[in-house]
């Protein structure tokens, strides 16, 4: 008789209260993304300082959680490790992580970090040594090497990433590999962070994440796992692998799309999709993150409202891109260097939110309000998601429980327009009048009602 496929893990319980601000750590303290020295030979510089100061900027906008971009010794952009073990020496060193992490509990903010195990750097020590003696360096077993087309001195034939020669695909088949894995997680989980975003995670078998994580979860039950996948059976992944959730790509696209385009049916099948996930489990939601366009570039600075609006009103665990919430804007490219604009130098400090220019000042403004809406709310988490009116530029969305319902009205047009505002009886964010069951938005206006 065969085993039934296993259930979704039970995320833990703090998930539901936790809303994270993403970083790209590099990037952020201005660490050169491509050094002049190997790895081994640059010198620590201590820069995870520059992140500590904006803490209070964090928890002053509504969130609670820190995402943390890749923080582990790497060659160039910390995609391509070579240490797992290491804080990045741009970065600094275990006692400046330590640090960061205590004041992030002092505050009450979780932490998340990257787990970069699909691939390694090609840099990375046990791949150098099988390039320096060949087959006869093949003991950890870490790699996929097609040894049958190999000669003596030649390179190494191993699997690489999506065609990226500099990283080399782990083999999630061999027991080193997941030894590996759950030393890495459960070390740095000793060391005080909350859980793991999965990088990759679309490219590894789920099978491999099912050996691995109950592992973890042995020492660290509280312990937070979210997986990268950007396409596939989403809901079959999260079975298979046992993850807690994973990034809901689809529905950034969604917000994206519907919202550039002017097409609010392309945001209400995308919502419709993310309602038969949220099912299964609670997707991990986002608008921005380091490796797309700004989302002030995407849908024009006027529409941010509007798609923060959905992201604060729909399930998941949402996630704020570092600069999202001060209006930043920067265009991905695909070229070399073509991530650096969307993950650029912060100030040494925060500004005062007083003291912000007006485009910097509205952003902020609706990011901490929606926030703040979202944490009175915390039932929004896993609730589920209808579409009352829908038209070309504009829609209307209700959220709810049995108990408790939250209305999103957007307009996307150039001039005002009005809605069924479904029973709603006050505004809590955005601008809007409402009476007899109608909500009446200006152009391009947005509001939540309850």
């Amino acid at each position: 008789m065969t085993d039934p496929a296993p259930r979704p893990h039970a995320e833990p319980d703090w998930v539901q209260h936790v809303m994270w601000w993403h970083v790209y750590p590099l990037g952020f303290v201005g660490a050169p993304i491509r050094p002049d020295a190997p790895p081994a030979e640059t010198a620590v510089e201590h820069r995870l300082g520059h992140l500590e100061a904006w803490l209070d900027h964090l928890v002053a906008l509504g969130l609670n959680g820190l995402q943390l971009g890749p923080v582990f010794a790497s060659a160039t952009h910390g995609y391509d490790t070579i240490d797992h073990f290491r804080i990045d020496p741009r970065l600094g060193d275990e006692g400046d992580f330590d640090r960061l992490v205590a004041a992030c509990r002092e505050r009450g903010i979780r932490v998340l970090l990257d787990g970069v195990f699909n691939h390694v750097g090609r840099a990375h020590p046990a791949f150098l040594a099988l390039e320096e003696q060949g087959r006869a360096a093949e003991t950890a077993g870490l790699f996929r090497v097609h040894w049958d087309s190999w000669s003596p001195g030649e390179p190494v034939p191993a699997d690489v990433f999506e065609g990226h020669d500099q990283l080399v695909a782990l083999d999630h088949d061999a027991d080193a590999v997941a030894d590996l894995v759950v030393d890495v997680m459960t070390h740095w989980l000793q060391r005080g962070i909350d859980g793991w975003r999965l990088d990759a995670a679309y490219a590894v078998p789920p099978a491999f994440w099912a050996r691995v994580l109950p592992r973890v979860r042995e020492r660290f039950p509280d312990a937070y796992f979210t997986g990268e996948v950007i396409h596939g059976d989403a809901a079959a992944i999260v079975r298979e692998s046992t993850l807690d959730s994973l990034t809901q790509y689809e529905l950034w696209q969604g917000i994206w799309h519907g919202l550039a385009d002017r097409n609010c049916f392309e945001l209400a099948h995308a919502i419709e999709r993310h309602n038969a996930l949220v099912r299964d489990f609670v997707p991990s939601t986002f608008i921005g993150n380091h490796d797309v366009t700004r989302i002030a570039t995407a849908v024009g600075p006027e529409l941010v409202p509007h798609a923060m609006a959905v992201l604060a009103t729909v399930a998941g665990t949402p996630s704020v891109y570092a600069g999202d919430e001060l209006g930043f804007e920067a265009r991905k490219e695909e070229r070399l260097g073509g991530d650096d604009a969307v993950r650029p130098e912060f100030p040494a400090e925060p500004p005062s939110p007083d003291a912000l220019e007006p485009a910097a000042a509205d952003a902020y403004g609706v990011h901490a309000s929606l926030l703040a809406l979202r944490r009175r709310h915390a039932w929004l988490h896993r609730a589920q998601t209808d579409v009352v009116h829908l038209a070309n530029e504009a829609i209307v969305l209700r959220t709810a429980t049995d108990a408790d319902r939250v209305i999103t009205a957007l307009n996307l047009a150039d001039e005002p327009v009005e809605l069924p505002a479904a029973d709603a009886s006050s505004v809590e964010a955005g601008v809007a009048e409402l009476a007899d069951g109608v909500v009446r938005l200006g152009a391009r206006g947005w509001a939540v009602l309850s």
